[in-house]
């Protein structure tokens, strides 16, 4: 049975031109770039070629980019230097609809004596700006706010923001994961401190990040050790993620409006014929930006797990939400922030789609969902009587 993968918010699969890239620095070219010998320098080379790609598709500097393990290293970095640079400052800003990256070290943070405050946001996924000026002061370290919702794919006014951020003397931090790749971004031009990326949701391997740093931002280092990342983020490189990251980059940079086209077309496609097709569904976020990727969708009466779980027997892989909470039986932390009722919550699936997806996989979801559904209310005492009430 051929996979139909819609769960590229989760993790996307590595580009084949990612991976030859990448292939010759695992046996043959092994060197540590850090060793003086021509073996190293080589690896080098590629090191600050991969650097210079990523900078490229964030309108950075290389001197800017640091590479680290993944996004959620990237965040603790950011957030936890900022507390060191400004240890006077007692105040912390987030949202309550941010990754787990975030948000968990954030309300941990309170046990240490901090204050936090986690920004509402409206029915459709939108930060409360208002909010954010309010609570926003004097004492406030950092604001770490997401550039898109994992779950919804809401895009928050990120520039609007960080200008707001910057004229309180405050330091500013977005997770970036799930934007990267998908919308332009030009730090060049923006008042963004500090940003986080991870490579394997733009097509690189897993185990692979950046922290973009903007030159003169003070900033203490999480890892601490030897001279690499330029004392920055100690540990030997990784090497050969770090050279699929930038091919990644590169490849993501030429394809973006492929993104913004093509799979946003297919998106678009398969939440108006859902919704056509399926009574009482609503879209969570549908009124906001959203990523072109990004569709998350609501069944009244029925549980997400079943959803998945019938849909898993097809072949057709999808997710109730962020993968790094899809342990628990709870709804989403990020819809129930939204006021989303609690029998749509619990009946909320994603789809997230990337360059690979195809219309014939599409139309595939678009033919098998529906009956599902049906069959999954028919089982439901709610789905019964709402069933009946309709004839």
């Amino acid at each position: 049975m051929k996979e139909i993968y819609l769960d590229n918010n989760a993790t996307t699969k590595v580009d084949e031109a990612v991976f030859e890239e990448m292939c010759p620095f695992f046996c043959e070219l092994y060197g540590n770039p850090s060793s003086m010998h021509f073996f190293g320098g080589q690896v080098q080379q590629k090191v600050d070629e991969a650097r210079r790609r990523v900078a490229a598709l964030l309108g950075a500097s290389p001197d800017e980019i640091i590479f680290t393990a993944c996004g959620t290293e990237s965040d603790n970095a950011a957030i936890r230097s900022a507390l060191e640079v400004f240890p006077e400052k007692r105040h912390v800003i987030t949202s309550r609809v941010e990754h787990p990256a975030v948000l968990t070290q954030c309300r941990n943070l309170t046990q240490r004596g901090y204050r936090v405050s986690e920004i509402g946001v409206d029915s459709e996924g939108r930060l409360d700006l208002a909010e954010l000026k309010a609570v926003l002061d004097a004492d406030t370290a950092i604001v770490s706010l997401m550039y898109a919702n994992n779950e919804t794919g809401v895009i928050f006014p990120i520039e609007e923001i960080a200008a707001i951020v910057k004229a309180k003397g405050a330091l500013f931090h977005t997770d970036a994961v799930q934007a990267v790749g998908k919308v332009p971004i030009n730090l060049a031009a923006s008042n963004i401190d500090m940003l986080s990326l991870s490579g394997h949701k733009l097509h690189a391997p897993k185990g692979i990040g950046v922290l973009y740093l903007r030159r003169g931002t003070p900033f203490r280092p999480f890892l601490v050790g030897g001279h690499q990342e330029k004392s920055r983020r100690a540990g030997t490189e990784n090497t050969a993620a770090i050279i699929a990251l930038g091919k990644a980059c590169e490849l993501a940079g030429r394809t973006m409006e492929i993104e913004n086209t093509q799979v946003k077309a297919m998106r678009d496609r398969l939440q108006s014929e859902l919704m056509a097709r399926i009574p009482h569904a609503r879209i969570n976020g549908g009124a906001a930006e959203r990523l072109p990727n990004t569709l998350n969708i609501a069944f009244e009466f029925v549980e997400g797990e079943a959803i998945l779980l019938l849909l898993n027997e097809l072949g057709i892989c999808a997710s109730s939400g962020s993968a790094c909470t899809s342990g628990s039986l709870e709804p989403s932390h990020v819809l129930r922030a939204m006021g989303v009722p609690f029998t749509c919550a619990h009946g909320s699936i994603r789809f997230s789609l990337s360059r690979f997806t195809s219309d014939t996989e599409i139309d595939t979801v678009i033919r098998e969902l529906p009956p599902i559904i049906a069959h999954l209310r028919q089982m439901s005492p709610f789905g019964r009587e709402f069933l009946k009430e309709q004839g």
